[in-house]
Order: C-alpha cells, then structure tokens, then sequence
C-alpha cells in the first residue's frame, strides 16, 4: 500500500529548492568572482650565458629565485596596463635592462630576455593557450640564439620537419602532438644539419610546451653557453 501524503511529501520538496537555492548561490558567487581585467604574464631568462636574473614587474620581484638559462617564472596576474619591466642581477636592483611593457586584457603573454650581457633585449609574445583536444599536447617552436641560422624542428629520425625556417626570435604558433616521449632535432634550414638534439622530453595531454632553441652556436668564451634545446612546461 502506498503511505505517500502531502504532509511527507513536503519535506522533501523543501529539501529539493534549498538544494537548488544553494547550487545557484555557488555558482553565482564564482561567477562573480572573475575578474574580466585580470591579465598573466612570465618572464623567461633566453640569454645565452651563465648569468642569472632576478625580475621586477611595476616595482614588485616576481621571481622566487634566480633565473638561470630557460629559467621561468610563473605567470604572475595583473590588470592590463602599461607596466615597466626590470632585469637586476642576484647581488644588485640596478637595472641591466628595463623596458615598458602593456599587458593585453584578458590575455596570456610571456617575454623573453635574449641576446648577451651588455646587449640583453626582449621578445614579447602572446601565448594561445586554447586546448583543441585534451587528448593531444601542444608545442611551439622558438629560435632565440643569436648566432644561429633559420632552424626546422624534426622528431629525431623522421624525414619531415614539424616547424620549418624559424631565424632568430621567430616563434611558430602551437602544434598538437599526441602525448608521450620523444626526441627532437633542431636541423639547420638551408643544409639539413642537424645544430642539436633533445632526448626522452615527455609530453602530457591537455599542456602546452615552448621548445626552446638557446645558446650559442659558436661561444666564445666560458661565460656563454652553448647551443641547446629544451622543452619548458607553460604553466
């Protein structure tokens, strides 16, 4: 027999638009609380020495240490806005390089310093971080060695390039490749040789990676570093 009766019934309707009430509050307190102004931005230390660099962004250090060679920091969040941008070394607030940077609302962007001590200068670039299929990884490709030609990009013992013709301070905009581990060359675009090698880099769906062309090809002392590739996590 059925005992349902309204007097039992009611409860359970409460108990339903209290439940309702309170995912609508959830979800209305988070929506609030996006701020559509909030821009990021990371710095990363390209220059082809042995150098390390502390960072300030509007006054403020945002690096929790010192950034050695493809040392980054993590993206630090900022209103958009013109904002000064300043390199000191570990030991010194005095400037080595400062520049004035505007910040895109709403956007991920991530500079650069390239080139030697005593001519350091920046690359400033905007990074689509938008994810096609979380079932692929993405690169993009960032030739920032200063003595290098035009570079292509192969997966080590394939016949085509992935990236093609990349000279200095050229970046290709991000490529999906299936997760997993691999190994790249960075061949020279006119000849087919190949400058150097990065083994076993491991790639995870859904992230997005810079790999880096660094260094130099012919160094000239012990303070500068040689040609090298690296894959850095976005994050």
């Amino acid at each position: 027999m059925n005992n349902f009766t309204f007097k039992s019934f009611l409860p359970r309707v409460t108990y339903s638009i209290l439940l309702l009430f309170a995912v609508v509050l959830i979800s209305c307190s988070k929506a609030d609380s996006v701020d559509a102004t909030l821009s990021s931005v990371r710095v990363i230390n390209a220059s082809p020495s042995v150098a390390t660099y502390n960072v300030y962004l509007g006054g403020s250090q945002i690096n929790a240490a010192e950034l050695p060679l493809n040392g980054s920091s993590a993206y630090v969040q900022k209103t958009g806005g013109t904002y000064s941008l300043k390199f000191t070394t570990g030991s010194s607030v005095e400037s080595l390089l400062t520049k004035s940077i505007t910040i895109s609302q709403g956007a991920y962007q991530s500079f650069f310093l390239i080139n030697k001590p005593g001519a350091l200068d920046g690359l400033y670039m905007t990074d689509d971080l938008a994810i096609p299929s979380v079932d692929q990884a993405y690169i993009r490709f960032i030739n920032l060695s200063p003595d290098a030609p035009a570079l292509d990009l192969i997966k080590t013992g394939a016949t085509t390039s992935l990236i093609t013709n990349k000279a200095f301070k050229a970046s290709s905009s991000f490529i999906s490749i299936a997760p997993g581990t691999y190994s790249f060359d960075v061949k020279e675009t006119s000849s087919g040789l190949v400058k150097t090698t990065l083994s076993n880099a491991s790639f995870a769906a859904g992230y997005h990676y810079d790999i880096i062309c660094g260094g130099l090809v012919s160094p000239s002392n012990d303070s500068e570093r040689g040609l090298t590739l690296q894959a850095l996590l976005i994050k």
